[in-house]
């Protein structure tokens, strides 16, 4: 495995999602997904199930299934989707 190419594959991003903003449910075929929260407060959605987030707290979104994250307040979380690992 190369190390480096793995690292540049990862895709990071950083969200500010407020009350009245509504994501719909998505999923990403080939990347799982990972939000840490780092301010505020709110749900992590999959297709049958919650998590609740708070600071600190991480929602893991395996690779394939519908997710998406909402709020009544405001929150903050950075998401990191990883790549399979191909030997």
């Amino acid at each position: 495995m190369n190390l480096d190419e793995f690292k540049n594959k990862i895709i990071t991003n950083v969200y500010h999602i407020d009350p009245e903003r509504e994501l719909p449910m998505h999923n990403h075929p080939k990347y799982d997904e990972v939000f840490y929260c780092f301010k505020g407060e709110g749900l992590g959605v999959l297709e049958d199930s919650e998590v609740q987030l708070e600071v600190g707290r991480v929602f893991v979104v395996p690779a394939g299934i519908m997710h998406t994250v909402k709020t009544n307040t405001e929150l903050f979380v950075c998401s990191f989707q990883i790549p399979p690992v191909e030997d």
